[in-house]
């Protein structure tokens, strides 16, 4: 296993768990083996041994969770994670036509990935994107209102080495790097974060914040999401405001019990 996961990794690791009050380090389970699998690929045995050797507990805890969530893949998977929604509001709209041509074509079925290792493909249930049907993602990025040429189209592109440009978001980063975001880094290749088209609601709430002068934190991108920050990270507390007053000018936490109520 030391072989397998270098000492960044497990520096990186032990800064998941640092996210987490002492205690409470088994809850740096999730973001731990989506760092394993961006090593790896998927969540191996091994991956989860290693999971459990860092936080203390079982392998079996660890399999208890990795098993449960379908982003955790069990095996291999390609660079290109394709997955096309074919719940029955995509499955209806073409969802249903796009995988079974994306199938033929790459001459694999579901949770399958192609003899040279760079594409696997599944049945995804419902990806939250009904009002932008039939959907598809590769590697979590949408690819919207798909028939199967597009699909086909989007998939030869990855075929010849291209990274096509999703509906919304930045460009294509490869299914082991999509793990290293998710277990909280921030995308390292230039001008990433800032680049790719966003979808009209996200454009109308920037529009507001702008308007109404909201702004955020200064994000560092060397310091893992939720981490502890020096005050300009994602890591950085922000104070408590002050309770807001109860009706009759008292501060809401000054409210007496009940059964203590002044008489």
């Amino acid at each position: 296993m030391s072989d397998i996961f270098t000492e960044e990794t497990r520096d990186r690791a032990r800064a998941i768990m640092a996210r987490y009050p002492a205690g409470r380090e088994r809850s740096a389970l999730l973001p731990m083996l989506h760092l394993v699998q961006s090593v790896q690929g998927y969540v191996s045995p091994e991956g989860m041994a290693f999971c459990a050797e860092m936080l203390g507990i079982t392998k079996a805890q660890v399999a208890a969770v990795a098993t449960f969530y379908t982003m955790y893949k069990r095996r291999p998977t390609g660079d290109w994670l394709v997955s096309v929604c074919t719940n029955t509001m995509c499955g209806v709209l073409g969802g249903d036509k796009a995988y079974k041509a994306l199938s033929e074509h790459l001459g694999v079925g579901h949770d399958e990935t192609t003899e040279d290792g760079t594409i696997t493909l599944e049945h995804a249930e419902c990806l939250a994107a009904c009002d932008y049907a039939p959907v598809m993602t590769v590697n979590y990025e949408f690819f919207d209102r798909i028939d199967a040429d597009r699909a086909l189209d989007v998939v030869k592109q990855l075929e010849n080495g291209e990274r096509p440009q999703p509906s919304r978001g930045p460009r294509l980063c490869t299914f082991k790097e999509a793990s290293l975001q998710l277990a909280g880094w921030a995308d390292d290749r230039d001008g990433a974060v800032g680049e790719g088209p966003a979808g009209e609601p996200t454009l109308a709430g920037n529009r507001l914040a702008e308007r109404f002068g909201v702004t955020v934190a200064g994000f560092d991108p060397n310091t893992p999401i939720g981490g502890n920050g020096n005050g300009s990270g994602p890591g950085h507390s922000v104070p408590p405001t002050a309770p807001k007053p109860a009706s009759d000018g008292k501060p809401a936490g000054d409210t007496p019990a009940v059964g203590k109520e002044s008489k």
